[in-house]
């Protein structure tokens, strides 16, 4: 008799539940490379704003959007897990630093970071991108901040170090995005010398009433103090948690309790300064 043979199920079809969230990956991705062909993709800015002086805008980050067939703003959370090991993370980044550089160009004294990931590094197109940004208007690359996130740097710390020599002799500084969030080696931390540190929202949001969360913060700023990084709080969404910040010794915080990402900003906030 003829041996049965077994159709071997790929593990993410498995389920009923696997294949729907394999589903909605391709749908996502097919959704997000169509708004990038057609152009339907933006920047929604929100100002990073001075601890001590919450008035003065230290600089704005560059969030990067997605328009759907209907319109409707889809923030980079609802996609970047499903693209960002695959050829449209790559597209993202290089989109996501033309809108920037060409803010930045357009707008004196701008002071502006965008969002890559550590797998674009040593990609063409991305570096051309930045290349050509810089021979247009060399004055860019001052006001230029590259954030990268913890598990992203973390994946090739040394192609990150090198990365960072090479674009800072442009002026280019750089953040640490999302610290805590991940697993850092604190002698890659200490080799990376980043700019900018940026504390994860989990640790900042509520951190007035959370005394474990207080530890973490303090500990993480004083790893930065010693490094000489600026320290960034993300996520505060309330007096409360601005006030222990700033008392902490925080230098800049982000949030929605200063203002909402603005897709059509007007760079002179009512009430706010640029430092």
């Amino acid at each position: 008799m003829p041996q049965k043979t077994t159709l071997e199920i790929p593990d993410e079809l498995s389920t009923p539940v696997k294949y729907a969230v394999h589903q909605r990956g391709r749908d996502i991705l097919a959704m997000v490379r169509a708004a990038l062909k057609h152009g339907e993709v933006r920047l929604a800015y929100q100002p990073i704003v001075e601890a001590r002086r919450p008035d003065r805008i230290a600089f704005y980050e560059g969030l990067f959007r997605v328009l759907d067939a209907d319109g409707r703003i889809i923030p980079a959370r609802d996609f970047m897990p499903y693209a960002e090991d695959s050829d449209i993370g790559r597209d993202i980044d290089c989109r996501a630093l033309e809108i920037g550089l060409q803010a930045l160009s357009q707008t004196e004294g701008l002071r502006l970071s965008i969002n890559m990931s550590a797998r674009s590094i040593g990609y063409g197109r991305w570096s051309q991108v930045l290349e050509r940004g810089l021979a247009d208007d060399p004055t860019v690359g001052a006001r230029l901040i590259l954030e990268i996130t913890e598990a992203s740097a973390m994946t090739v710390p040394e192609l990150v170090i090198a990365f960072m020599q090479r674009w800072r002799r442009h002026g280019i500084a750089f953040a640490l995005d999302d610290f805590g969030a991940g697993a850092t080696s604190f002698r890659y931390l200490r080799d990376f010398r980043f700019d900018i540190v940026k504390i994860d929202r989990q640790f900042c949001h509520r951190v007035h009433c959370n005394r474990d969360d207080q530890v973490l913060v303090r500990a993480m700023a004083l790893i930065a103090q010693q490094f000489d990084m600026m320290t960034v709080a993300e996520g505060v969404e309330d007096s409360a948690d601005a006030a222990w910040l700033r008392r902490a010794g925080l230098h800049c915080m982000q949030g929605y309790h200063f203002a909402l990402p603005q897709l059509q900003p007007s760079w002179e906030l009512p009430g706010l300064k640029t430092a």
